[in-house]
Order: structure tokens, then sequence, then C-alpha cells
């Protein structure tokens, strides 16, 4: 066919052009697999950006991204026209003249090239290109890049053709705006808002012409020209660029020699993303929306969604504030009980041998240092023990020591921590989300994660199977000494519950009495007369999910419960028997601002609604009833305009764990505090139960809340019951209602402290709480 065209050159031309028509067509189709993946004109149209998904509380305050690369896109018009003169006068100074392929500027860097000046030949539409579809990964390789000097031909091939295609589907200023919103500029900032942000402080918008250079220079090479890192490169780099936009004329050279003599002056005091992105709640709405991302194949760090919680950021505020100034003065209290004694101590009290030890064993620097000192422990422990300056995590702030890695184990191992959880019992609102004292030292989440013995607490339950299987709050039982033989692994073994003083009244007690003081003769008793079986049952019903041992103690609380478990149980009480599933995010937003995802709680009817109301009745009887161990609430400005408040006290054995359970006609809120290692706990009831310590917390969240009746949660009694209350339930006390404390230093024993009575000695299980009265 070539031959009948005579003229040699034109038979050359239309060779060529016939060839670069095949090459053109294989490349595009990927012809046998040889060429690799090229962009489709769909692709062109959709260009998808990696963009970070934002967290939003239920009132829009933004509090945290998930992101791989932090990218947050802006428009053309939010970009400091300094930024584009900057990046077209070191770039591609010809970009508003090209059509994708600037062949000019490609041969004049292959000329400079062999000068020995390295320029690329690349236009901005060419390395947008290469960002947006990643053409020199390998998954876009075919068979013939493994040919030497072959992949780069094809790769720069397919860039071309893809920068002519995104030049013939958008603007010169989108083509700029894109580029970006793409490209790298170190330290995890990705496109130019994130690296104005981090480096300066200030939206992009906001650059001037100096920090547009210095940006714009370190494009060239972001490890070499970053201003952190190697700061002096990166000034000689900017300057440089400011030379470049000389020579396009976007600068005079009096304007350059002024600029030049200017410092970097970064400004990296902007933290918000680093903050929110160290925090439990981002943390728990990652897991909570696990199972949703895996279903939809959405990938939330890349999708560029708004995530919107169902937080109150002011309620939020409010029981970060509480707990940070409580747990500070908590924290001396541990501290003040041990003095200079070790505080790691096993049942007997005796100091557990090479704790701190063993402890270290488990780092990744000790690893490390034993394959460097060849196995020997000895070099390992001494290089441990070596002091040296660092920083420390205090209620004070960061604080400078001296000290050795052992002195920091010890530092951080003897932190209390604490997980506080606050949701509407209705529609399962999680409103309050505490994980711990501080995500960058403790990953480890003490709402949903943290999983510890439930102690007094976990008793409402018992009461509660006792209400199901036809008994009345005011039933009644005596406080007597309690005997009970069960079948042990080495065959009959007896468990004799004591209360707290050792002593018992032999008072006949209605069940909402005996709950109220929280007494173990009792508890035992109720359990016993319904079944252990009967009460795990129960809890499962209620919203407990942990695997629960039907031990005869069962109902004194020694399996182990999470926060967020406890109060979705506690909400079944307040509606009316229903579970209530908390809901943690309401609504997720794509980037067009369209709703692709809502949520909302699940109810399942699990317990008769006469029982709930009568539980939530019962409950307020820890405040009501004489003794009751929620009474140190009076202390609190919590009771007006006839306020009704229930709830439960909670420590577990040796004062590790102390919970406080809350319950008010608008919300459900409980909160554990204890250490991460149970070894190390508080000495005795009068600094270490759940009165002390959880309960303060919950009370002073409470009091700062009613201060705030536009956050929904306000004065006044517990709802009317929906049903008819067949059972009795007034029952006559020796006091109808608790009179506040005259004399508030005079302290009674009562009952809110267990040991676990599922270790091999059953025999000694008891629980103490000294309420004020």
């Amino acid at each position: 066919m070539f031959r009948r065209v005579k003229n040699r050159f034109l038979r050359y031309i239309i060779i060529g052009i016939y060839s670069i028509v095949l090459l053109t067509c294989a490349v595009q189709l990927n012809f046998l697999g040889l060429f690799g993946y090229s962009p489709t004109q769909k692709d062109i149209l959709l260009p998808t950006l990696n963009v970070a998904s934002e967290l939003y509380t239920a009132d829009s305050v933004l509090i945290g991204r998930y992101f791989d690369e932090d990218r947050d896109p802006v428009s053309f018009d939010s970009i400091a026209p300094e930024v584009i003169e900057a990046l077209i006068a070191t770039e591609d100074i010809r970009f508003y003249k090209h059509n994708g392929v600037d062949f000019l500027g490609l041969a004049s860097g292959i000329v400079s090239t062999l000068k020995g000046d390295q320029r690329g030949g690349s236009t901005i539409t060419q390395q947008l290109a290469k960002n947006l579809f990643k053409t020199r990964y390998a998954h876009s390789q075919g068979y013939l890049s493994k040919i030497p000097g072959v992949r780069i031909l094809i790769t720069k091939y397919k860039e071309w053709m893809t920068a002519y295609k995104l030049e013939s589907k958008y603007s010169k200023q989108s083509i700029i705006t894109m580029y970006l919103n793409t490209v790298s500029f170190s330290n995890n900032a990705y496109g130019i808002k994130s690296a104005s942000l981090r480096y300066f402080n200030k939206l992009p918008s906001a650059l001037n012409t100096n920090e547009s250079a210095l940006l714009v220079g370190m494009l060239k090479g972001t490890t070499i020209y970053n201003p952190i890192r190697n700061p002096k490169n990166a000034l000689q780099r900017r300057n440089v660029v400011l030379s470049q936009m000389e020579k396009a004329g976007y600068l005079d050279n009096e304007q350059v020699a002024k600029l030049a003599q200017d410092s970097l002056k970064l400004d990296l005091s902007f933290h918000d993303n680093t903050d929110a992105n160290d925090s439990y709640l981002r943390s728990a709405v990652y897991r909570w929306l696990d199972k949703w991302s895996q279903d939809n194949e959405i990938d939330i760090n890349k999708a560029g969604l708004k995530i919107y919680t169902t937080i109150d950021s002011r309620m939020q505020k409010i029981a970060e504030n509480v707990v940070a100034k409580k747990m500070e003065e908590l924290q001396r209290r541990l501290k003040n009980t041990w003095g200079s004694s070790e505080p790691w101590r096993d049942k007997e009290g005796n100091v557990i041998p090479e704790f701190l030890e063993n402890q270290a064993r488990k780092l990744p620097a000790y690893s490390s240092l034993m394959q460097r000192f060849n196995n020997n422990e000895d070099s390992v422990f001494q290089v441990l023990n070596e002091k040296k300056e660092m920083e420390v995590f205090t209620w004070d702030g960061m604080e400078k020591v001296n000290y050795s890695t052992m002195d920091s184990l010890k530092h951080y191992v003897m932190m209390l921590n604490t997980g506080m959880m606050a949701m509407n019992p209705y529609n399962g609102e999680i409103k309050v989300w505490v994980g711990g004292i501080n995500h960058k030292f403790y990953k480890f989440d003490h709402v949903s994660q943290a999983k510890r013995q439930a102690g007094s607490t976990f008793k409402p339950f018992a009461y509660l199977a006792a209400l199901e299987s036809g008994m009345s709050p005011c039933d009644k039982f005596t406080d007597k000494p309690v005997k009970i033989e069960f079948m042990g692994k080495d065959g009959m073994e007896a468990w004799e519950p004591k209360n707290a003083d050792w002593s018992v009244s032999y008072s006949d007690m209605t069940l909402r009495h005996a709950m109220a003081r929280s007494l173990n003769t009792i508890t035992a008793q109720v359990t016993e007369a319904v079944g252990p079986n009967k009460v795990v049952e129960t809890a499962h019903k209620c919203g407990i999910d942990s695997k629960l041992q039907a031990v005869p103690s069962v109902g004194l609380g020694p399996n182990d419960v999470s926060v967020y478990e406890m109060v979705k149980a506690y909400a079944t009480f307040m509606n009316a028997g229903k579970t209530t599933e908390p809901i943690l995010v309401s609504k997720i937003v794509d980037q067009e601002g369209h709703v692709i995802a809502s949520f909302e709680t699940e109810h399942k009817q699990v317990i008769s609604p006469e029982n709930a109301w009568l539980m939530t009745y019962m409950l307020r009887g820890t405040i009501e009833e004489p003794r009751g161990t929620s009474q140190a609430l009076w202390e609190w400005d919590l009771f007006k305009e006839n306020n009704q408040i229930g709830g439960k006290t909670g420590t577990s054995s040796d004062y590790v764990d102390a919970w406080y359970m809350g319950v008010t006609k608008d919300l459900i809120a409980g909160v554990w505090v204890g250490c991460d290692e149970q070894s190390i706990h508080f000495k005795n009831s009068a600094s270490g139960e759940g009165s002390k310590t959880a309960l303060p917390i919950y009370a002073m969240f409470m009091e700062e809340v009613y201060k705030h009746p536009e956050l929904g949660v306000t004065f006044g009694k517990f709802p009317e019951p929906t049903v008819e209350i067949t059972k009795t339930y007034q029952c006559p006390t020796p006091r109808a209602q608790y009179v506040a404390p005259v004399d508030s230093t005079n302290t009674d024993l009562d009952t809110d402290v267990e040991l676990d009575p599922l270790q091999e000695n059953q025999n000694s299980t008891e629980e103490s709480t000294t309420e004020e009265q």
C-alpha cells in the first residue's frame, strides 16, 4: 500500500503517522496486555482524588478527619495568585500556550540536560496525569515494561495521551487547581490547603509571595527541600523560584532582592488535625463504621465524606473538662496512698516481684536491645535504667524530666484511667464518649474496648430477674449470714458472702431497700432464689453482650463488662423495657452533598414495661432509701424542681474498679475509674470506692449539664408508667425520704465492693461502701 506513494519523504511521513495511530490504539486497548492500563474517557471525566473524610458532631463542629493522604481540595479562587505564578514560572512557563504536551519545552529540556542542567520536560498537565492516574505504578505497567528502556517510553506516551485528554475536557484553571490539590508537600500534607496550614498556619488564599515560592519549590524534591528537616536547602530553593518568577515577568529585580533576604518564617502551630486525629472518639467512630465501610466497599480514608456523629460538642466538652479536673485530683490521691511504696501488689498485698521488669520486656525497645547485646539481659536493663531528658504526660501538661525508660514506665503504669459514656435512652444517640485520659499515651478505649468487673452496678440485673420471676419491690429478705453450696472444680463447695463490716443486722428489708443499700447477703439470696442462669439471661436480654459465668456470685458483678454495654443495658429500664441500640453516627454525606447513609436505633421489647418502670423506681431508691449508696449526690446541685435521679455505685475486689451508673429522665451515663494494670489500685474504701471516684465525675458532669437546658437535659421527675402497675411498690421505710446531712463527717459502712467470686477461693466475697450520711 505504501509503495504506491512514489515520494519517499511523503511515504515515510505516512508510515510514521500510521505507526503512531496503531501504537495509540494498541496502548489504549492494552493489546495483549503489553502496555498496561491507560485512563479511559470515563476516568478523565471523573478523576478520583484520595480526599480526607471529615468527622462532625451533631451540632456541626469538626472534630477529626480520616485520611491516607491528608488532602482537602480547594477551588481556584481559594488559592493565592502568587502560588499560581510561582508554579507556572517554575514548572511550566508555556502552560497557557500548549495543549497538554509542550514539544518546545521538551526540546529545551533535552538541550539543557545535555549541557548539565537537568530540567524536566513534563508539563503541569502531564504531572497531573501522573498524579491522578498513577501511570508509573506497577499496576499500570504491561509486559513490555520488563524490557529495559521501553517502560519509560510507553509510560511517557500514555502520559502524553492522558494530558491531551485532560486538556480537551478541562479548562486551564481546572487543571492547575486539580494539580495543586493532588501534589504531596511531605509531612503527610497532600494538596495546597493541607500544606499551607501545615507550614504557615493559614489558608492558601492568604499565602504571600515567599510562602508560595517555598511551597512550589518543594515540588522538585519534598525531602531535600523540606523546610522543617532541611531549612537551608528549602531557603535556597525558594530563592531559585523567586528568580524564575522574575524571568517570567511576575516580579522585578528589586522585589526579588528584597524577598530573598527574608527568612522562611514558618508557623508550625497548626495542630487541629493532628489533635483531632488522636482522639478516642475518632477511633470509636472508625470502628463503629467498619462493617458499613466493608458492606458498601467505601474507604472512608479516601472518599471525602462528611460523617456526622450523635455527639453534642458542648456536652462532650463538659465531660472532658470534668474528667480532667477530677482525674487530676484522684491521681494525687492514688500517689499519696502509696507514697514511696511500690503499688503493684497481689491479692494478699505482697509486692509483685519483677513487675516493672516484666512490663519492660513487652516493649519493642527491649527486643531491639536484646538483639544488640546478644540476649544479655543485664546489659539491656543497664541501658533501660540510664537517665535522660524526656517529656512525660501529667495533668499539669507535658513535663520535662530526667527519667530512665524504667522511670517512665513506672510513671505511666501508675496513671489512673477512666471511661465515660452518656446516651439518650429513647433514640440511642450517644451524646458523650470519653475513652480515657489521653489517647496519645493510652490508645485502649475504656468505653467500648476495656472490660472490667462491674461490681455492684451489676446488681440491678439480679433484682430485675426477681421482678421478672414475679416478685415485687416490697417483697422482703432478711439480712443474715448466707451459705450457698455449689458444684465447683473439686466437688461441692460453699460460698459465704459477707457485708462490708462483716456483720449482719437480721433485719427484714424490701428488695428496694436492699438494692439501695447494696447488701451482699440479700443480693446473694435473691440470686439463689431466681437462679444464676436467670440473672445472666436477664443481663443479656437488657444488652450485656459479654460472656457471663452463671456462678452463685453473679449478682455481685464478678464478670467483666464494658461501659458501653452497661449504659446500653441501663437504658432498657428507662425505655419501658425495650433495648436501645446505641447510635454513634447519625448520617454520612458524600462530596456532592447527598446523604448516602443514615442510622437509627433498633428497639426490641425484652422485659415487661411494668418491671422496667419498677426498676427505675428501685434505682431511685439508692438516693431515697435510708443509707442508699447514691446519697453522696446530695452534695451537688442536682435536685431542683423535684428532679429525680437513679443510680448505682460499684467497686470491685481490692478497689481495682470503681463505677457509677446514673439514670435521669433524659440521659443514661456510665463512668468507670481504675488503672489499666489491675495490680495497682487504692488501698481502702475511703479513697477508692465508686462513690468517692466515679460518682463525683457523674455528679459534676450532671450539675454542669443542668446549667444548660438548651442541651436537652433538664430537671424533672421520671416518666409516669405507661401501663398499669399491678405490683406493690410504695413500701414503708424507716425514712421515706433522705434528708441532707448536717454533719458530713459521719460515715457508715455500706456494701459496694466485691472480691472476685470467680477466683478459686469463693468464700470471702465482700463489698464495702463508705457513704457520707
